[in-house]
């Protein structure tokens, strides 16, 4: 009967919840330690399904005090790696620990230096051998009798991640009591990156000298203006776009960044609103982006604002 299998589904996903109440061991407050003690930003990972429930913990951590966004594997492997630092963390998930695309990121993750949180149900697997820490959400069985779609599987990852979200709420003490008024009203301005902290080139300089100046800057993309004179905005290069023409070849290093830079680039005025920043990210065509170019009413360049800028100050 229909209704029969509904609440075997439940108890199976309930069963599968408490059996990680054992698991909230050390693993789980080496994970928080290193959390906790993170310089900079959780980067949530995950293909398919996992993909959606890291999406939902990513959301879960930014919105309790903990800055964290979520990293598609498959962009990832295509250049947006470039926004991961030695100073992040990666929380990869995945139920077998040897999906392709989430295992083809541990490469340039060790090369990086990022340390890396695995969210699996094997210990034995590729992933679980070279994580830092492993957090285990292995479940007996599935609840979808035909062996189709994950279910008690999701259902522990997703509650793995509250579980790590609320201890560390509780950890920080974190209270936002009556600021949620004041992050909606932060200004673009209020965020962004400006003057020393801006990395800009001018449009005669190569790929190669502009990338000293993305890797200087550490916000993962330059500015590309006529000149620092009239500082008018023609482009936007990213450490992605660098990575992705890598796969062709490097000759184009020693090209003017003209060639390689994104021409009108998606922007905004430092008095809008920081959520209305956050939108223009979101809602991009044909895939979301993580910076925003800062123009005055002439078109200047006047800064910059990344997506993290916006987790630390808690619009996402």
């Amino acid at each position: 009967m229909p209704i029969e299998h509904a609440r075997a589904c439940l108890e199976l996903e309930a069963e599968a919840i408490r059996a990680l109440i054992p698991r909230i061991n050390g693993q789980f407050s080496a994970a928080m330690d290193m959390i906790i003690n993170c310089k900079d930003r959780v980067i949530v990972t995950g293909m398919g399904k996992s993909g959606i429930i890291g999406k939902k913990i990513a959301a879960t951590l930014a919105s309790t005090g903990t800055p964290a966004f979520f990293l598609h594997p498959a962009e990832g492997i295509h250049g947006d790696l470039g926004m991961v630092t030695a100073n992040d963390i990666v929380i990869a998930i995945s139920n077998s620990g040897e999906t392709n695309e989430v295992i083809g990121l541990l490469p340039t993750l060790k090369r990086i230096g990022a340390p890396i949180i695995a969210m699996t149900g094997r210990e034995d697997s590729t992933l679980t051998k070279n994580a830092d820490i492993f957090l285990d959400v292995a479940v007996e069985k599935e609840a979808c009798p035909l062996g189709l779609a994950p279910t008690a599987s999701t259902t522990a990852a997703l509650a793995m991640g509250d579980a790590l979200a609320m201890a560390l709420l509780s950890a920080r003490k974190f209270t936002p009591g009556g600021s949620l008024g004041r992050k909606l009203l932060l200004t673009v301005e209020n965020v962004m990156h400006a003057g020393e902290d801006l990395p800009i080139v001018t449009s005669d300089k190569t790929v190669k000298e502009a990338l000293f100046v993305i890797t200087a800057k550490g916000l993962g993309a330059v500015l590309v203006v006529d000149s620092m004179d009239s500082m008018q905005l023609i482009g936007l290069l990213t450490d992605g776009d660098i990575r992705r023409s890598l796969e062709k070849g490097h000759e184009f290093l020693d090209k003017p960044v003209t060639g390689l830079m994104t021409k009108q680039p998606r922007t905004i005025t430092k008095e809008k609103l920081a959520a209305q920043a956050l939108n223009i990210m979101e809602k991009n065509q044909p895939r979301p982006i993580t910076l925003l170019p800062v123009v005055d009413s002439e078109f200047r360049a006047i800064g910059i604002i990344h997506l993290t800028d916006l987790l630390r100050q808690g619009v996402v």
